[in-house]
């Protein structure tokens, strides 16, 4: 039961992206790590998502980072896969890749293995690049690996969702 309300919720989240993307006429491009795709399905899940979803990366491995979204090496070695500096890079390089108006990236440990000092399991970073913003946020989730993958997902929906509606309101 709690995991359908989840893939509920989500959905709702998912719905209302697209309209704020399609009352502003934006388009949509992600980056995802940790969470494998699942915040693109979400978005797909949206009836009409093709009007605005341009596309996603699921870039797992430090090289696939590096050579489809332009992750710099530097960046990778100095911060790790899960920084903000390497989210942000993921989000900047998917916007530039796709030709999107924005992207999100997510990036973290989905366990139960992975934990590092300083670098929970659980942990996430999530980034919005937009040609007026650039936007991160750390969150560190207290789930098991699918429940830490779908709060994760529906972190970078929620933060769509508070970026279109402040552009809305401008």
């Amino acid at each position: 039961m709690h995991n359908m309300h989840n893939l509920q919720s989500a959905l709702v989240l998912a719905e209302e992206v697209g309209r704020l993307l399609t009352a502003q006429g934006l388009t949509l491009a992600l980056a995802e790590s940790c969470t494998g795709g699942l915040t693109g399905s979400l978005v797909t899940d949206v009836s009409g998502s093709s009007d605005y979803f341009l596309g996603s990366a699921v870039t797992y491995a430090y090289s696939a980072k590096e050579a489809v979204l332009g992750v710099r090496h530097e960046t990778l070695l100095a911060h790790g896969a899960v920084s903000a500096e390497t989210a942000a890079e993921m989000a900047q390089g998917a916007r530039r890749l796709f030709g999107a108006d924005i992207a999100a990236s997510v990036t973290g440990i989905a366990g139960p293995e992975g934990g590092l000092p300083g670098k929970p399991v659980g942990l996430v970073h999530l980034h919005l690049s937009a040609a007026d913003a650039e936007i991160g946020e750390r969150h560190v989730w207290d789930a098991d690996r699918i429940g830490n993958k779908r709060l994760s997902a529906e972190a970078v929906l929620r933060l769509l969702v508070r970026y279109l509606r402040r552009q809305g309101n401008a």
